[in-house]
């Protein structure tokens, strides 16, 4: 699989589980921008067979190449970026939750659900937006994981996809600033991540950040039951040049930390 049929089959799948984004890039776009991807991000647990190092060699198999380790202490995860030779494709971001950081209930309903995956559907790039690859957990267990980890409820309920698409802010012309795009996204009425401010990160860090507070989508849960969760949000970003005049490519901790929280329940429920 190419790059272009990779990141097509993704969009694909996010834009299901995200339409306001489709929506906000149509916007961009006729207002005259050119829409380029930044960067996507993907999250996943680091148990099998579902961990980040069983799910990067698909990333590498693109002709990625791991650019540089992250550590979240307070999320609880361990990331890497990646970014291919060719720097016009998107730099992609993987994350993984340090499940034995949890309670040992959440961990057992974390390993049962691994315990689930058929190894097949692991052997193909599709597994990226594969979805959920077990039984659907229950409502109560969801909320269970909610109280330790938003990511670890995420995950749970709704699988691999997409967490984020990003637009690169350093190609708008009639917005290019990481705040003027975020009024465009709120003159569509859609929220946006307050969470550690409107712009996170600054042009001392070489990077900042803004993003819409994520969609929300019906998901079954076990039982039959069926439950509208935050899914997937559209990210800005802006890239400043490094002492030799080159952008930035990593990704800032600090940032991405409250970035995270485009997908937190409260903050979705109360104003997405």
């Amino acid at each position: 699989m190419n790059t272009q049929t990779f990141f097509l089959n993704l969009w694909e799948d996010y834009i299901r589980m995200a339409p306001r984004a489709a929506r906000l890039k149509s916007v961009f776009e006729d207002r005259g921008e050119q829409v380029l991807n930044d960067h996507v991000a993907f999250r996943t647990l680091d148990l099998d067979p579902i961990r980040l190092e069983s799910l990067q060699r698909h990333i590498l198999a693109l002709g990625y190449e791991p650019l540089a380790p992250y550590v979240f202490t307070e999320k609880k995860l361990n990331a890497w970026g990646y970014l291919h030779p060719d720097h016009s494709q998107p730099r992609i971001f993987l994350s993984a939750l340090d499940c034995a950081s949890l309670s040992d209930d959440a961990q057992k309903i974390l390993q049962r659900i691994c315990s689930q995956i058929d190894s097949s559907p692991l052997e193909n790039p599709e597994v990226l937006w594969s979805g959920r690859l077990w039984e659907p957990i229950s409502w109560e267990e969801y909320n269970y994981l909610l109280r330790e980890s938003e990511y670890a409820a995420w995950f749970a309920a709704l699988g691999l996809h997409a967490n984020h698409f990003t637009i690169a802010v350093n190609h708008l012309k009639k917005t290019p600033t990481i705040e003027e795009a975020l009024q465009v996204v709120e003159e569509e009425g859609i929220p946006v991540n307050e969470s550690g401010g409107r712009v996170k990160g600054s042009p001392q860090v070489l990077l900042e950040q803004g993003s819409s507070l994520a969609d929300r989508m019906p998901v079954e849960f076990a039982g039959g039951q069926v439950h509208e969760i935050p899914t997937c949000y559209y990210e800005f970003a802006l890239r400043y040049p490094d002492a030799k005049g080159n952008l930035y490519d990593g990704f800032v901790a600090a940032s991405a930390d409250k970035i995270f929280e485009s997908t937190d329940t409260q903050a979705v429920s109360n104003k997405g």
